[in-house]
């Protein structure tokens, strides 16, 4: 059985998140939770909070052991896209694009 945790509109881009998805994607849970909190990035902090979310839900929802469980995917997907103005030279604007991500994690019991 396969259990998800997604973080929706999460303020930092999509392209930043997967480097850190990937180190992840296919280690059991506890070491997955080891790199992250381990790895110096924004966007590891905001995976190991989808991460932990998805085993409490596998543990608590699914009654799963937390022992055996390993993230089976894990992807981020564009969301919304903030767009800013920045003052240029001779009273030009130039656009500025903040993107956000939809974080999802899905773990399953080996």
């Amino acid at each position: 059985m396969e259990v998800r945790s997604t973080a929706k509109t999460v303020r930092i881009a999509p392209r930043k998140v997967r480097l850190v998805l990937d180190l992840i994607r296919g280690k059991d849970a506890e070491e997955a939770l080891a790199i992250l909190k381990f790895t110096p990035n924004k966007g590891a902090a905001i995976v190991y909070k989808v991460l932990k979310s998805a085993m409490a839900n596998a543990s608590h929802n699914h009654q799963l052991d937390e022992t055996k469980l390993y993230v089976k995917e894990c992807y981020a997907n564009e969301a919304v896209t903030l767009k800013r103005f920045m003052p240029r030279a001779k009273g030009r604007a130039f656009g500025i694009n903040k993107r956000c991500s939809h974080v999802t994690v899905v773990v399953e019991e080996r």
